[in-house]
Formats: C-alpha cells, sequence, structure tokens
C-alpha cells in the first residue's frame, strides 16, 4: 500500500425533494437534538448555520445536548438562542428536561442523531413536526424522514457525516453551505485557569497535540510519531507544545511527552474544560490528533494540523477544513470501524511514520 496525504472535503450531498416550511409551521421556531460525540457534533454545524438562515426572525432556534458538549452550542450565539442540556443523553429526559423542550413551543424539530427513544419524546413533548434520518423503526413519528446508503467495512464510504446532515437542511429549503461558520465567542476566564493553561494560551508558537481518541485503542497512532512531530516543532520551530486529553487517557498521552524538553511542554492532559480546549484551539498555531473529537474543533475553530486516519473512514468523517492534511494508508482490512485491531498489529496505522507527520505539516506552513 502507498501513504496517501489527503486534503479533506465533504463531496456531493444527497439530495431529497425540497418542501419548504410554511410561516405558521414554525410557531415558536425550530429545536434541534444534536448527536452525543463532540466529532459528529461539530460536523453538524455547517448544516446548523444552513438551518439558521431559513428560521423566521421572530423565531428561536434551541438545541438540545448532552452537557459535556453544551459549551460548544453556547459559544455560537450567532446561532443558538438557547440550549437545553441533557443531564443522560441515553435516558428519557427528566420532567424539567422535557418541559423545557415543550416550553420552548418549536413547531420543529430535526434529530441529528439515530435514536428512537428521543423521536418518542419529542413527539410527547408536542412538536408537531419531525425531521431526521429514517433509523431504529422511528420514521412513523417523522414529518420526513431521509434514508442513506449503510456504512460498509473496508471500503471508503460516502457521502460525508456533514453532508448528511446538509442533504436534510436543504431538503428543509436551506440553500447550499457555502463553507462559512460562525464566530465562536468562546468565555475567557484566566482566573479559573492554573499558571500551565494561563501561559499555554499566551504562548505564541504553540503546536497542540492530542494522542487520544474516546472511541478505543484502534483509533490511536502510536506516541513516538507524535513525539517525533512534538520534537520536531520545538528544535526547528523553536515553538511550545500542549499535550491534551480526556481524563481517563491522560496517562497514555503522557507517553508522548517522554525525553522533551520540560521548559517546552505544557502538560494539560485531562486538566481543561471544553471551553478552555476551545480557546487553545483557536489560539494554536497547528495540531496534530488521531481522529477524534479534538481533531474536529480544532478544524472549525481555524487552527491547520494534521490526522492519522487508520480503523475509520477519512472519506465521512474528515475534519471541515482544507488547512488539514490527512494521513492514510489503506489496508485490505480497512476501515474496519472496531474499538480494537482485530488481529493486534495496528497496520493501518504502523504503517504512518513520525517523518510523515512533519513532511505533512511543513507543507502546511506554505499555505
Amino acid at each position: 500500500m502507498t501513504l496517501e496525504r489527503l486534503t479533506p472535503e465533504i463531496g456531493p450531498i444527497p439530495q431529497f425533494p425540497v418542501v419548504t416550511i410554511s410561516n405558521p409551521d414554525w410557531r415558536d421556531g425550530l429545536i434541534l437534538r444534536t448527536p452525543n460525540w463532540l466529532g459528529d457534533a461539530v460536523m453538524a454545524i455547517p448544516a446548523m448555520v444552513q438551518l439558521k438562515k431559513i428560521v423566521p426572525a421572530s423565531c428561536g432556534f434551541f438545541v438540545v445536548c448532552p452537557k459535556g458538549i453544551a459549551p460548544l452550542f453556547e459559544a455560537m450565539p450567532e446561532i443558538v438562542d438557547r440550549v437545553i442540556v441533557l443531564r443522560d443523553p441515553h435516558a428519557f429526559p427528566s420532567r424539567e428536561e422535557f418541559l423545557r423542550v415543550r416550553w420552548a413551543m418549536a413547531g420543529i424539530g430535526v434529530l441529528f442523531n439515530n435514536s428512537f427513544r428521543d423521536a418518542l419524546w419529542f413527539k410527547c413533548a408536542r412538536i408537531p413536526k419531525l425531521y431526521g434520518a429514517s433509523a431504529r423503526f422511528r420514521s412513523f413519528l417523522l414529518e420526513r424522514s431521509f434514508s442513506f446508503p449503510p456504512r460498509l467495512d473496508h471500503v471508503l464510504n460516502k457521502p460525508h457525516q456533514a453532508a448528511k446532515y446538509l442533504s436534510i437542511a436543504m431538503a428543509m429549503g436551506a440553500g447550499e453551505w457555502d463553507g462559512t461558520l460562525p464566530n465562536f465567542a468562546i468565555p475567557y476566564e484566566p482566573e479559573l485557569y492554573s499558571d500551565t493553561l494561563r501561559s499555554a494560551l499566551e504562548c505564541g508558537n504553540l503546536l497542540a497535540i492530542a494522542p487520544g481518541a474516546a472511541y478505543g485503542d484502534a483509533k490511536r497512532w502510536n506516541a513516538e510519531g507524535f513525539r517525533k512531530a512534538a520534537l520536531w516543532w520545538i528544535k526547528e520551530r523553536d515553538g511550545h507544545v500542549a499535550l491534551l486529553s480526556a481524563p481517563n487517557e491522560a496517562d497514555s498521552a503522557r507517553r508522548v511527552l517522554e525525553g522533551l524538553p520540560e521548559e517546552k511542554v505544557f502538560d494539560l492532559a485531562g486538566k481543561t474544560s471544553l471551553n478552555a480546549l476551545m480557546l487553545l484551539l483557536r489560539n494554536c498555531r497547528m495540531c496534530a490528533a488521531n481522529d477524534s473529537g479534538t481533531m474536529h474543533l480544532a478544524a472549525v475553530l481555524g487552527a491547520p494540523g494534521v490526522v492519522p486516519f487508520g480503523p475509520t473512514d477519512p472519506a465521512a468523517t474528515s475534519p471541515l477544513s482544507a488547512r488539514w492534511r490527512i494521513l492514510y494508508d489503506k489496508q485490505p482490512c480497512a476501515p474496519c470501524f472496531k474499538r480494537e485491531c482485530p488481529d493486534g498489529t495496528k497496520k493501518c496505522l504502523e504503517a504512518i511514520r513520525g517523518t510523515d507527520m512533519t513532511e505533512a505539516m511543513k507543507s502546511l506552513e506554505k499555505i
């Protein structure tokens, strides 16, 4: 196999018949149930941008999402008027959560997840017209349901996840997305931050490294590769490195730091809120990450970066930015979408070297 350096693209958007929503149908606005995972939620942002354009000015745009990703949507005041937080996204809502959705008095509901349960309780909350993918036998609850090709293992799949969300928005009357993303109003609260975090935010030449992947170990490129990229940045670009990860991945992420000069490193693994993470990614000069929510977030916040892909699909879930480079060595068994490598070799990722990462980083400096 030959290593490829790919530029992300959404590609073609599925087309469905367009039915314009009449003004009375909106009632007090649109309410949208986001995906649960951070990366999927980020890929829904282009569709949200387009949906906002068709919501009448007198109506609201309401978002229902898990608590962990609520700061992302709270940082989008141009798009989102109110965020309704779910304590447990995998359960029926509490009475208070249900009433907050009910009292929004939205006439249109959009489901960007595949849950039957959420379609049911949205309908019980008296949202008259629901739109979403035809999944888990819920189509009878929806005003319109949309069918997409099933995901296939071992081949690259189209459409891109963002294109699926956009296709639903366009079928509701939204126009084509022109690549515009919202301005993110991220709160800056230095009094709540550690000295390390404040120093990283003030660093003018920062490489953000995110070697984790919540989905599973199969998606994690080796620590040595990230370490080589970090060392190149420190020595050749006289920069600093910020290590980022979720708390449960912090110990494994710190293997990247072995042998790096301590004065050039900000160890923030497991130590950032989502707001702080967004600030860091917006302020960094470049990002090196696995296929993860952090990768998607960095891309929409404007940071260029490089990502190795292995068991997941770069055609379907690439970052939403042409300023990223994807390192990919297509193996016959990939993409397999497994959390653990079936044969234990992780050969799809092990074929990617540290020098591949640094060469891709160099190419981004010319953009």
